[in-house]
This record gives structure tokens, sequence and C-alpha cells, in this order.
């Protein structure tokens, strides 16, 4: 089966996740600097979850070039992380006009594990079917970085009702770790 519909999809999907996000911002009606203060923490979560929507396009578009087929479960796989991924306006939208309070910051902290282990199941599937000499499987080797990125957030749920700051600082944390270039399957596609 062919790959490129299901590329299409998900830019299409991840584009209109942006779109909600920044239509969730309310204009002010005050025409001073004055009148934007209280929308700062609704910012401030809009840039956190227009880095992280970026961040998920990019590593999906680098998954996808090193994916020469799919099938099913693949498809599967891939609506699976548009699901966590399209409640990402959702979460990052309460938790900003709750000024970063704890439930909220745990929900959207909770979209960002599901997110993580949506995008694992589908490097696995698209893994399996590809087998474990392809240049994906190289490419990917263990994933420590994903790893990592899931602890975190589980982390940082259970500290959003200690400290919430600390919870933001983590997701913060691991959204600057991902926007370091990962440079992995662009060197496997390039010593194919």
């Amino acid at each position: 089966m062919g790959k490129g519909r299901l590329e299409a999809f998900s830019d299409g999907v991840m584009a209109i996740i942006i779109t909600i996000m920044v239509l969730e911002m309310k204009v002010p009606h005050g025409d001073n600097w004055e009148s934007l203060r209280p929308l700062y923490p609704v910012f401030l979560s809009y840039v956190l979850s227009f880095i992280y929507i970026a961040i998920y396009w990019n590593n999906h578009h680098h998954l996808m070039h090193a994916t020469h087929k799919i099938n099913g479960k693949v498809m599967w796989a891939n609506n699976h992380l548009l699901f966590w991924l399209s409640l990402m306006p959702f979460a990052s939208g309460w938790m900003g006009e709750n000024h970063f309070t704890a439930l909220p910051t745990a929900l959207f902290g909770v979209v960002l594990f599901m997110a993580g282990v949506a995008y694992y199941i589908l490097e696995q599937s698209l893994l399996h079917l590809h087998g474990a000499q392809s240049t994906l499987a190289k490419a990917v080797g263990k994933d420590k970085k994903g790893q990592l990125s899931v602890l975190i957030y589980a982390i940082a749920i259970g500290l959003s009702f200690v400290k919430g700051e600390a919870s933001l600082g983590l997701y913060t944390l691991v959204a600057i770790m991902w926007l370091i270039p990962d440079k992995r399957i662009e060197q496997a596609l390039g010593e194919e």
C-alpha cells in the first residue's frame, strides 16, 4: 500500500489542529498593552502547543520519508496518534485559560504522554512491517529520546499537582530536547 494518502491526511489534520489552536485565542477588547496581559497564559500555552505540533509534524515527515510501504495496522496507529494530537487545542486552551492550575496542566501532560505512546506504537508498527534490517530500523534504533520523553511526561503529570510551574518546565524541557534536530533518519537514508 502506498503512503501518500496517509502523509497528506496527517499533514491536513495537523494543519487544522494548529488553526484551531490559534482561533481559540480571543482578541482583547482594549487597545493598549495592558489589555494583552490577561492573554499571557493563553499565548504561552499556544506557543508550547504549536511547538509540539510542529515537532510531531517534523518527526512524522522524517518517519514517513524512511517508510516504503504501509498497511492497515500502520494506518490505525497513525489515526491513534492524530487522535491524541487533536486533543492538544482543548488541553492547551484549558491550561492557559486557568493559568496553569493543577488539573488542566496534568491533562495537558496526559495528552503529551499519550501522543508519545501513540507515536511509539506507530514507529513499532512501521518497524514490524519493514523488518529489523531496514533503513528505518537502523535510523530509529532504540529511540531512547522518545522513551525519555514519555518518562518525563509521566513525572510532570504527577508533579503538576505539587508544583505546576515545575511541571510546565518539564514539558518545555522535552520540547527543547526535540527542537535539537535529530539526524538519525537523514543519516540512515544518506547511507542507503
